[in-house]
């Protein structure tokens, strides 16, 4: 793993920077900057969920009763930003962002991981962007100090996809404009862990169209980095799925609405100080298991396999009485649909209720401690359980240096 991570690092310093032998000085062939931040977290929890917070087991099963009282610093992230020369009157710009939750890692010893690698042109209205990005599905993002951020309970965010993405901005005037996004995405709900001789024979197809309004001011959206003006728009998702021995290709989709609501304002549009802001998203899928969306990625067995289908939702609150004080409260939850097609050890639903305080000390430490009220409910008592449900309470305390 160390092995790999020099070689990464090395290669990524010889394709963007250039020596100078003769003045003996490092120069890049861009504009490049550095940045990211170092993570701590502490976490206690009344059960076996792990640094990353799953769905939580079945009461009386032996991870439901296992305490745990851990450090991880695995969220810790490093990136490199490049602007390099403009092309057909575009400026050009490239990120590339890893942190470490490497699938080969562990608590101790994290696994550097590619999260976010992708070039941008932009125009004035329009811009393109080619590489792995966030998934144009589910915009929401939970504004958790618990990494998932509500990726089970109503907010599927969590992957990043290579694709290929347009953005166009229609301005009606100085306040008001819609915004269209249109890509073709990897299709990462892989039936292929279903069936071994199952593949997607189709990219996805995502869009969102958001509607944004600067006639209610703007307030904080996730962890405060970024104030925000009024959003609401919907999203969609589309793709097929070919699985040897099924009837029919499997219809993978997905589709909600989004929206962001300052409740009270900046006052000069930079300040955080006394803003409120409302968050919300609901959405259906099916097949989505991979994003988070559903529990599971099929139900029924060949020919008759078919995608799960769900619907998830969360709603949050943020606060922030002074410029460094913040405090989110929020819930979410995300149900299966249709509970007879599920086996009996099947996910009904999984939902959580969180709350934290965040304080920057500076303008690059954060401390913050995080409260969540975690449970499961599944359609029968699991083997081992005593019950048919699960609960946790998660508390988690974080220290943060942004660089």
């Amino acid at each position: 793993m160390r092995k790999g991570f020099l070689l990464l690092v090395t290669l990524l310093f010889v394709a963007l920077f250039s020596v100078d032998a003769i003045a003996g000085t490092v120069l890049s062939k861009f504009d490049v900057s550095v940045g990211g931040y170092v993570k701590l977290d502490y976490i206690n929890q009344n059960a076996d969920l792990g640094p990353l917070s799953e769905p939580v087991p079945a009461e009386g099963t032996l991870k439901a009763r296992q305490n745990q009282s851990l450090f991880t610093a695995r969220q810790s992230r490093l990136h490199l930003k490049v602007t390099g020369p403009d092309f057909m009157n575009a400026k050009t710009s490239a990120l590339i962002e890893g942190d470490f939750y490497g699938p080969g890692g562990s608590n101790d010893s994290g696994d550097f991981r590619m999260r976010l690698a992708y070039g941008e042109l932009s125009w004035e209205n329009t811009s393109l962007i080619f590489g792995q990005d966030w998934d144009i599905f589910g915009p929401g993002l939970v504004s958790t100090l618990d990494f998932r951020t509500g990726e089970y309970t109503g907010a599927p965010n969590n992957p990043r996809v290579p694709q290929i993405r347009l953005t166009h901005n229609f301005h009606f005037n100085e306040a008001n404009s819609l915004q269209l996004m249109i890509g073709v995405q990897n299709p990462v709900q892989n039936f292929k862990t279903e069936a071994p001789e199952s593949s997607g024979d189709m990219v996805n197809v995502a869009a969102r169209v958001m509607f944004t309004s600067k006639n209610f001011g703007s307030s904080p959206g996730y962890w405060g980095i970024h104030l925000e003006p009024f959003t609401a728009g919907v999203f969609g998702l589309y793709g097929k799925e070919k699985i040897e021995g099924n009837s029919d290709r499997v219809d993978v989709y997905g589709y909600g609405f989004y929206t962001h609501v300052p409740l009270m304002s900046s006052e000069d549009g930079k300040s955080r100080a006394m803003t409120r802001t409302f968050e919300g998203q609901a959405y259906i899928g099916a097949g989505l298991q991979k994003q988070g969306a559903t529990a599971a990625q099929t139900v029924g067995t060949t020919p008759n396999v078919d995608a799960a289908k769900g619907y998830g939702a969360f709603g949050q609150f943020i606060f922030y009485p002074t410029q460094p004080l913040g405090i989110t409260a929020g819930y979410g939850r995300r149900n299966i649909i249709d509970g007879s097609s599920y086996s009996d050890a099947a996910e009904k639903y999984n939902e959580a209720y969180y709350a934290n305080v965040t304080y920057d000390l500076n303008g690059a430490v954060r401390v913050g401690a995080e409260y969540e009220r975690l449970k499961t409910s599944y359609l029968a008592v699991p083997a081992d359980a005593t019950g048919h449900a699960g609960h946790a309470n998660r508390v988690m305390v974080s220290g943060m240096y942004f660089f």
